[in-house]
Formats: C-alpha cells, sequence, structure tokens
C-alpha cells in the first residue's frame, strides 16, 4: 500500500470525467423525454454481483489470515529463508482484496505501510509496523531477533481485518471504484519498484492487483455485456496484454523474478499495458450507471 498519488487520482477523475462530457449531453438531449426518463428509472441491478464480489473478498481474507499466521510462525522460529519463501505468497490475499482492506481506518497501513508513508505522515520510524518491517529485518538485516513483536501485531492486526471483513457492506462504488484504485496501485508504487523496496517482489503484488482488477470485471461480465459488448471485448484484450507481459518474468515454482532483473524496456512494456487498461476499466462505472 502507499498513499494515492494526487497525479493517479487525477487522471481516474479526468477519465471518469471525460467520460461524461458534452459528448454524452448532445446525446441525451437528440433522444424523446420519455426514452431519456425511462433509462434514469432503469438502474442496473448489482445485488448478485456485490454478494459474488463480498464472497471472493472473504476467501481471500480467510487465506491471508492462514499465511500470514504460517509466515509469522516462520519469523519467529528463526527461520530466515522460509519466512522470505512465504513473504510474497502471504501478500498476494491481501493485494487482491485491498479495495476492502483500506476501508478499515488505520489497519491497512498498520498491515501494509511502507516506512517512507509512515515519513509521510510526520510519524517516526518507531511507529512502523506490518509485512514491511518484517520485509526490512529479512532482507536487510538479515535476522528475525529484536521483531517478534512486531510479528505478533502483524498477526494480530490480521485476525482483526479478517473479522472486520466478515461484516463489511460492499456498495457498487466500492467494487467499481476499487477496480481502478487496484490499477493506481500498480502505476504508482508496484511499477515503480517502490512498493517492496528489500525483497524486490514487486511482481507478484503486480499480479494480484491485476487479479484483484480482473476478478472485478469478470463479476460485472454480464451486466457489461448486456450495455456495451465492444467495452468487454477489449477490457478482455488489455487485461490479456498485461498477463502476457508478467508471465514473461514468471519463474518455475509459479513466482517471478526480482524486480531487480526487469530492464528498463520490460518496465515501459508493463506500464503502457497497463495505461492502456486503465482508460477502459473506467469506464466500467459510466457504462453501468
Amino acid at each position: 500500500m502507499k498513499n494515492k498519488s494526487l497525479l493517479s487520482v487525477l487522471v481516474a477523475g479526468g477519465i471518469l470525467m471525460a467520460g461524461c462530457g458534452d459528448t454524452e449531453e448532445v446525446k441525451k438531449e437528440d433522444k424523446p423525454a420519455t426514452e431519456q426518463s425511462e433509462q434514469a428509472t432503469q438502474a442496473v441491478d448489482l445485488t448478485n454481483e456485490l454478494t459474488a464480489y463480498q464472497q471472493f473478498a472473504l476467501e481471500q481474507m480467510d487465506q491471508f489470515l492462514l499465511e500470514t499466521e504460517k509466515f509469522v510462525n516462520l519469523f519467529k522460529a528463526g527461520d530466515i529463508e522460509g519466512a522470505k519463501a512465504a513473504y510474497a505468497p502471504a501478500r498476494m490475499y491481501f493485494e487482491r482484496s485491498e479495495p476492502i482492506a483500506e476501508s478499515f481506518g488505520d489497519l491497512d497501513p498498520r498491515i501494509d505501510g511502507r516506512l517512507a508513508d509512515i515519513k509521510d505522515q510526520g510519524k517516526g520510524e518507531e511507529e512502523w509496523s506490518g509485512y514491511h518491517k518484517l520485509e526490512y529485518a529479512l532482507w536487510e538485516e538479515n535476522t528475525t531477533k529484536g521483531y517478534e513483536a512486531v510479528a505478533d501485531q502483524l498477526l494480530a492486526d490480521a485476525k482483526e481485518l479478517h473479522a472486520l471483513v466478515q461484516t463489511v457492506e460492499v456498495t457498487p462504488d466500492l467494487m467499481i471504484t476499487g477496480a481502478v484504485d487496484l490499477l493506481n496501485e500498480v502505476s504508482t508504487s508496484k511499477i515503480t519498484g517502490e512498493e517492496e523496496i528489500y525483497s524486490h517482489t514487486d511482481l507478484y503484488d503486480f499480479k494480484a492487483n491485476i487479479e484483484g482488477a480482473e476478478k472485478i470485471f469478470d463479476i460485472l461480465r454480464s451486466k457489461l455485456e448486456a450495455k456495451d459488448e465492444k467495452l468487454v471485448a477489449t477490457l478482455d484484450e488489455k487485461f490479456k496484454a498485461v498477463d502476457d507481459l508478467l508471465a514473461q518474468h514468471a519463474t518455475a515454482n509459479g513466482g517471478y523474478v526480482s524486480f531487480e532483473e526487469l530492464t528498463e524496456d520490460n518496465t515501459k512494456a508493463l506500464a503502457a499495458a497497463v495505461n492502456q487498461l486503465g482508460e477502459p476499466l473506467s469506464q466500467m462505472g459510466i457504462i453501468l450507471e
């Protein structure tokens, strides 16, 4: 997690606003008043889709808690290599469902906050906690000693998040905006290597964010197809383009190479693919209005 940059918010907002501009107003004016009225009252019913997304988030949080417990146990046992191996896969469950996790106040930064985020908030390093502090211990200090309390707090926070997710109210805005937010997460931190600055496991987070956004798209697929089949085809194409590029950096064991192994051309290609996905993805909310 990182604080969303003003640029990413403006870009997402600008795309959304562009879809609601003068062209749309002209189209509305060309239609009879009765047709406009009928369309205004035909709001898309997303009840089933919201339930499906909540179930997805619950499943991800179940696995996140299990994998976090496994990671913490390895960490506290002093198994540095075991904890390193468990670190990135455990975090993927959190990253896929981050739109839900971010809705619970300070739990998200306690679990997923980077040192840079803490400093940006005017806080001291002693207030830093969560996965990234343990990442620092493992990869920078090559130790687990002295960090046991941080590991205990991470597990406690994961349990609290798991309990809160059971009661969350999933709204259309949370789900649809969440897909765009996940893409912003990729463009503002994962593609730059700023998220996992010690372990360089950014591509795991990248993949999980894309999977989270794609899951939202898949849940909404039938409703989107009823409104705009061309948009659905475009999104399928753009998601595949990103997935195909990521697959080029996969390892034989199902993981991903270190972010440090990527060339400038690699990161440019990934960034371009994400940008090309962002515009049609942001149209989902407009289509389903």
